[in-house]
């Protein structure tokens, strides 16, 4: 089967849309489950390829999974026999370094290698790897292997801040500090809604681990254990990326299962772009007005406009009136999709962005004397075309569909399986708007 999709566009979409999963806590809670001495149950799943990966990964080291029906999970950790993590496996997947966490616990020495994922940016891990010595963890890198060698020769304790947080960062020394005889604080953690997700799982089975702000304390416990089951919260990205979509084409939209204060900057950026959004129960519903005007965003972690959203604010800009700027912060690659875009007549170019501190205001280890394109200037609205798209990262797939559904005419959209790593469902949902798509 070819990895594609064919999408005829131009249409108005409006609907419905049952939010699947967050794909950024169902992998964590994935590799959190190992910590656990019996089986446990996840709800909300979403079937989506990063997780077949992870799951294909742990089940290779021994555990045994099973769904038993589309989005509840079952894992089973106790047939956990391996402490290496194969190399093609992990190249597949970011994710696979926080398993530095179960492994070292059951094994006390483990090898994993640099990790895989979107590349967005060099993604450093200095930190993350300085913050496990910090608590105990001998941990050093054989260049010649691309493996990392873990030892744990005592349980990790001690204090350890951050220099730029992290959210993989803090959800691994969250992991590797559950079990701690002596207390673990943490500072200037990030503060995502999947962590605050991972803290609930991990304390509903027993963890002591107290957070406020973007400090976290850790009492150690001598084991987690889980009555029943736990459902993980929805996607946020997914969220941005229907409603972007949607009123691109001057449609409406109702959202459910999604928790407001998780996408608050994002719902308060499209107010000032001219939409309409109402808060009914567990829902959102975005109205367009007809017009939208070009604003300017620059990302941030949360609770600032998340990096993940900006490919999507693109999309929608190419939409608006007059012009729009977009500052990334938080990677220093992650602007693919510029090209792309311009091929369907978008007017979108790299601009100067200068700033007193960059190594502080950028999010990145910032090298002085790279050239560095960390902003874009976009002006609309354009009417965009049909064309040839060539997905190259996962949000960036996203925003490259949306702009196809959006221009006239049938375009082609390469390399969708980068864009199903993170989007369930995503040709069923889009048909469930009145878009014209199908994967070939």
């Amino acid at each position: 089967m070819a990895d594609l999709f064919i999408i005829n566009g131009g249409k108005k979409l409006s609907g419905e849309i049952n939010l699947s999963g967050a794909k950024n806590a169902a992998l964590k809670m994935i590799i959190a489950a190992l910590l656990f001495e019996k089986k446990v149950v996840l709800k909300n799943i979403p079937r989506i390829n990063d997780v077949n990966e992870l799951i294909s990964l742990i089940v290779s080291l021994g555990v045994k999974v099973k769904f038993l029906e589309k989005n509840t999970l079952v894992i089973d950790p106790i047939g956990l026999k391996k402490n290496q993590v194969d190399l093609l496996s992990a190249s597949k997947i970011r994710v696979s370094f926080m398993l530095f966490a179960p492994l070292l616990y059951r094994f006390g020495e483990c090898f994993i290698p640099n990790p895989g994922g979107c590349r967005i940016g060099a993604r450093p891990i200095d930190r993350i790897v300085d913050g496990m010595r910090k608590l105990g963890i001998e941990i050093e890198y054989n260049s010649q292997t691309g493996y990392y060698r873990a030892r744990m020769k005592k349980q990790p304790s001690g204090y350890y801040r951050f220099p730029k947080p992290t959210h993989t960062g803090t959800e691994l020394l969250i992991m590797l500090s559950v079990f701690s005889k002596k207390n673990v604080i943490l500072e200037n953690s990030a503060n995502e809604p999947e962590i605050d997700n991972l803290i609930d799982f991990l304390n509903q089975a027993g963890a002591k681990i107290k957070k406020i702000n973007d400090r976290i304390e850790i009492t150690g416990v001598k084991k987690l254990f889980l009555n029943s089951s736990f459902e993980i919260i929805s996607d946020r990205n997914e969220a941005v990326t229907y409603a972007c979509l949607v009123l691109s084409t001057k449609g409406n939209l109702k959202i459910n299962k999604i928790a407001p204060n998780h996408i608050k900057t994002f719902i308060d950026k499209i107010k000032l772009v001219g939409a309409n959004v109402i808060k009914a129960n567990n829902s959102l519903i975005f109205q367009s007005t007809g017009f939208l005007k070009g604003v300017n965003i620059e990302t941030s972690p949360h609770p600032g406009f998340m990096t993940d959203w900006q490919p999507n604010w693109a999309v929608l800009m190419t939409r608006a009136t007059g012009r729009s700027v977009i500052v990334e912060r938080v990677f220093e690659n992650r602007f693919s999709y510029v090209e792309e875009l311009n091929k369907l007549g978008a007017k979108i170019k790299y601009i100067d962005h200068k700033v007193n501190n960059p190594e502080s205001y950028y999010f990145f280890n910032y090298k002085k004397g790279e050239n560095y394109r960390q902003a874009i200037a976009i002006e609309g609205p354009v009417n965009l075309h049909n064309g040839v798209l060539n997905v190259a990262d996962l949000r960036a797939g996203a925003s490259l569909a949306m702009a196809a559904l959006i221009a006239r005419g049938e375009s082609v959209v390469n390399g969708v399986s980068i864009l199903e790593r993170g989007y369930e469902d995503f040709v069923d949902k889009v048909k469930s708007l009145g878009g014209e798509i199908k994967k070939v």
